[in-house]
């Protein structure tokens, strides 16, 4: 110790006598070099984090960075959670959602922000005119459906019961309030309709709501983004009764895989939406408004239009913001519903009593279940089991849970009785299949309905090694494929196999191949991508695979178009430098000239998660026979 310190001391004060500049300019940088060590280890030493703190970082920055994957799920943790929360309260992107279930992305010096009048058929919310009408909203327009409830005392009403929790200022003179209010009282038989459908559901969410102490006007949302059809999908990719897009769904822990998609559980999707919104109502200071706007455009595009606001000394209600044209009707028309629940009889409306009391119980089932089998334990149809289980995408629940089954409350005690008496091994049955030359888990769930994960879950397999003659054991459908009504596959056919309005009366089936876009095959068509999209229950910016079967409803006969269709000639293929433009983004720069997203990525080596700059130069191979 008494060595170094002497080697210190000739160092800092010996050696800056010797007469030389040189000397004098390395001690001086010497000492600067000391001071500054110093300077960091103190303030490392007050400022270190605890190990806690640091485990809890790491757990988050793995997870952040974890793949999707099925089984990766139920490990998602509370961090990971909250930091993709907060993205979502600070996001200035702007997602409209609307009733229609319909998406929209404006810059906030959009066109789109200005108040414009609104034309009949921009203001339509009749599910008959809407993006995500569905097979089961075809039925119940039909009238093919029954009201679920039996006859029921006006006195045990819902709709008294939750006019008593109404806490939202509905007395509201303001145009774009009319103009809601005007078309909803106007529309008697679209009440009826979304009145039904959600006569399955409403009573659970009132309930949720009020545990929540939450104003209940809140219980009647799913009205306006998905008219209260639990299959909704719009073209900007939200699904279920609240419209959540993937991101949002996921960051508030709604798990996606081919199984089962929790945007669409009515349980689970409910306790997410209620815990977005009493979120940005906190951050908005308890302004109910204010937190139906950023729910729809986001939290960041609220809080922008806030502080635009207050420079200018303006009010920063939400009549008084500058909010993107959807957003701007998406709270008016909650009012305007709400008005209409509080006094149907004084604007010439009639609703249809709905019991005070749960159409479901919420039944633990403990393992995977087939769905034609629990619907028959029920004695129930299996649309019906569909209906209250939207989330389930398959033939059976999901692997990977929740093991639970919505059941009507008048059924539940019969369910729980024939399910305790059957064990799970025999709850979904079972098929051997012996590996054949060639065969991969891959293509032998394809064949069976199923995943590889499932296959390698159940013969207890480590990897996707498989050998020629090895035994497996595969899950299997009790039923035909056509049996399960509204499974994933049976509602894209049902799609598929719908005319649509218009001229389009020519179908053309076609396979996806490599390279395809909606948007070149749309064009190819002579169709619009989001008619192209729509029938075949997509969403524009979905993601195509080769080999997938695509429906094709065009004015023209199928065998022209067919034979006019080649994929095109690499001599037609030219490399162009593009100058990303403001608003720009890899989707749409994708879109512009008919080429993939992976595509741009792979030839300009960049990352598709970061965002593109304004004057960034991209290298593109264009067709241009394509004329873009």
């Amino acid at each position: 110790m008494s060595q170094s310190f002497s080697l210190t001391y000739t160092v800092l004060f010996i050696l800056p006598k010797v007469p030389s500049f040189f000397f004098k300019l390395c001690v001086l940088m010497f000492r600067i070099s000391c001071f500054t060590v110093l300077l960091c280890l103190i303030s490392a030493c007050t400022t270190q984090p605890s190990i806690d703190d640091e485990a809890k970082t790491t757990v988050a920055d793995q997870q952040s960075e974890a793949e999707t994957e099925p089984g990766d799920q139920g490990y998602s943790s509370f961090f990971s959670l909250s930091s993709l929360q907060e993205s979502l309260f600070q996001s200035e992107e702007i997602v409209v959602t609307t009733e229609t279930g319909s998406e929209d992305s404006f810059d906030d010096n959009s066109k789109h922000t200005s108040e414009s009048a609104t034309s009949p058929s921009d203001n339509c919310v009749d599910i008959d005119c809407s993006d995500i009408t569905t097979e089961f909203a075809h039925r119940l327009a039909e009238g093919e459906t029954i009201n679920p409830f039996s006859e029921t005392d006006g006195n045990q009403d819902l709709w008294v019961r939750m006019r008593s929790g109404f806490s939202l200022d509905l007395d509201i003179d303001n145009p774009r309030f009319n103009a809601q209010f005007n078309w909803y009282k106007k529309h008697q038989r679209y009440i009826d309709r979304t009145t039904a459908r959600s006569s399955r559901y409403l009573y659970h969410i009132v309930q949720e709501t009020e545990k929540r102490g939450m104003p209940l006007e809140l219980a009647l949302l799913p009205i306006v983004e998905s008219a209260f059809d639990p299959f909704a999908y719009s073209h900007g990719r939200a699904s279920g009764i609240w419209q959540f897009i993937p991101g949002t769904g996921k960051a508030f822990g709604l798990r996606q895989d081919w199984w089962y998609d929790g945007r669409r559980d009515i349980v689970a999707s409910t306790d997410a939406a209620l815990t977005y919104l009493q979120a940005l109502a906190n951050r908005f200071d308890g302004d109910w408004l204010l937190a139906l706007a950023a729910y729809n455009s986001g939290g960041g595009t609220v809080s922008k239009a806030i502080r635009y606001n207050k420079k200018r000394g303006r009010k920063t209600d939400f009549w008084s913001l500058k909010l993107p044209k959807e957003t701007r009707a998406y709270v008016p028309k909650l009012l305007a519903i709400s008005r209409l629940i509080q006094e149907p009889g004084s604007y010439g409306i009639t609703l249809q009593p709905l019991p005070n009391e749960p159409y479901f119980d919420i039944v633990k089932v403990g393992s995977q279940i087939d769905l034609a089998q629990a619907a028959k334990l029920a004695d129930i149809t299996v649309e019906e089991l569909y209906l209250l289980n939207p989330g389930f995408n398959r033939w059976a629940t999901s692997p990977l849970g929740p093991h639970r089954l919505l059941i009507p409350k008048t059924n539940t005690e019969q369910f729980k009785t024939a399910l305790a008496s059957i064990p799970s091994s025999q709850r979904i049955s079972w098929q051997r299949y012996t590996v054949q030359s060639g065969d991969s888990l891959i293509r032998i769930a394809k064949k069976h309905n199923t995943t590889p994960s499932v296959i390698k879950q159940t013969n207890n397999l480590r990897s996707n090694m498989i050998r020629k003659g090895q035994k497996l054991l595969i899950p299997v459908a009790a039923k035909g494929n056509a049996y399960y009504a509204f499974s994933s596959d049976n509602r894209i056919e049902k799609k598929q196999n719908t005319v649509p309005r218009g001229k389009s009366t020519s179908k053309v089936e076609y396979t996806v191949r490599s390279g395809d876009t909606l948007w070149d095959i749309s064009r190819k068509y002579k169709v619009g991508v989001r008619s192209l999209a729509r029938s075949n229950s997509m969403a524009p910016t979905d993601p195509l695979k080769p080999g997938k079967k695509l429906v094709i409803w065009t004015q023209s006969a199928p065998t022209s178009i067919a034979t006019n269709y080649s994929p095109p000639s690499r001599s037609n293929i030219r490399k162009v430098g593009y100058r990303v433009r403001k608003g720009d983004s890899l989707a749409r720069i994708a879109g512009k000239f008919n080429v993939t997203v992976k595509q741009i990525v792979t030839w300009n080596n960049i990352d598709p998660n970061k965002y593109l700059k304004p004057g960034q130069k991209l290298k593109l191979h264009v067709d241009v026979t394509n004329g873009s």
